[in-house]
């Protein structure tokens, strides 16, 4: 399942209007002291390290926006290998507007890239096996949109988008409601309640907690939480294709695929997003038109 939302345009415009009112507000005053207002310029986007290269469709549009007549030559397309060298694209574009979009357009190539080479690493190491890895809400407030966009470009999944989109009872759910077996049936009558059809998904900490789960059933997957390897395996086998399995917890590239060995439908990892190291990429310019 792929949870997350249809990225449209007008949320590319309005993400790309509120960056750009953040770093240039009342003008470039470099750029409009130094650069004439018609000069033109053809820049290159250069990789200056290896890895996935992601960002290019959301560059286009922050070219058009700063320049309606800017003109990209694209040479690789967004989930491309990339290695030091590479270029990506050219672009002809207004020499002042370039100058203003460049920032906005390293910054998030930049950080999509990042994520989406660790997420191609995390699909790499299971690729010959039957299981899914998915992405958390630990994102950067008002960008999960990109790093999530990122993450399906590397070759993982997203989760739910937030919190309205999936039921997740975690342990400070079932802490603050009594136990799992109340926090279950209670989301149960919420959503009969409220007319809501969304996917259950209820975290376990123990195998004592993933056979109350099991008894009291109602859910779409058990999250099995900080499972060592060998616990994590037989509670694979307990659960036996009665729910989704999916297995959560401090997961890393070093240890994702013991994880995945254990026959788990899913494996979520925060570090797609939390611990993507940004690739290294420049624009510069080639000549002046």
């Amino acid at each position: 399942m792929d949870f997350t939302q249809t990225i449209t345009d007008q949320q590319i415009d309005q993400f790309i209007e509120q960056a750009l009112h953040e770093d240039v507000r009342d003008g470039d005053h470099t750029s409009l002291a130094c650069i004439p207002p018609g000069a033109r310029t053809r820049s290159k986007l250069l990789i200056k390290d290896a890895g996935v290269v992601a960002g290019v469709e959301l560059a286009k549009h922050i070219f058009k926006k700063v320049d309606p007549k800017s003109k990209i030559d694209l040479y690789m397309k967004d989930g491309a290998s990339v290695n030091y060298g590479d270029i990506v694209f050219e672009v002809d574009c207004n020499a002042r507007a370039m100058l203003m979009a460049e920032r906005l357009v390293l910054n998030t190539m930049q950080r999509m890239s990042g994520i989406a080479t660790l997420s191609n690493r995390f699909a790499f190491e299971v690729e010959d096996l039957d299981v899914k890895i998915l992405d958390t809400r630990k994102t950067t407030p008002l960008i999960r949109f990109l790093e999530k966009w990122a993450v399906k470009i590397g070759g993982c999944h997203n989760y739910r988008y937030g919190l309205y989109d999936w039921i997740m009872i975690k342990d400070n759910h079932i802490d603050a409601c009594g136990s799992i077996t109340k926090a279950i049936e209670r989301v149960n009558e919420y959503l009969k309640e409220n007319n809501l059809d969304l996917g259950i998904t209820v975290e376990v900490r123990n195998l004592v907690e993933l056979y109350e789960v099991m008894n009291v059933g109602n859910v779409t997957r058990i999250m099995l939480d900080n499972f060592d390897i060998p616990i994590l395996r037989e509670a694979v086998l307990t659960i036996d294709g009665k729910f989704e399995s999916e297995a959560s917890g401090g997961i890393t590239i070093n240890t994702v695929r013991k994880v995945a060995q254990t026959g788990v439908d899913y494996i979520s990892s925060g570090s797609l997003t939390h611990s993507a190291q940004s690739l290294d990429i420049s624009l510069k310019v080639i000549k002046e038109l």
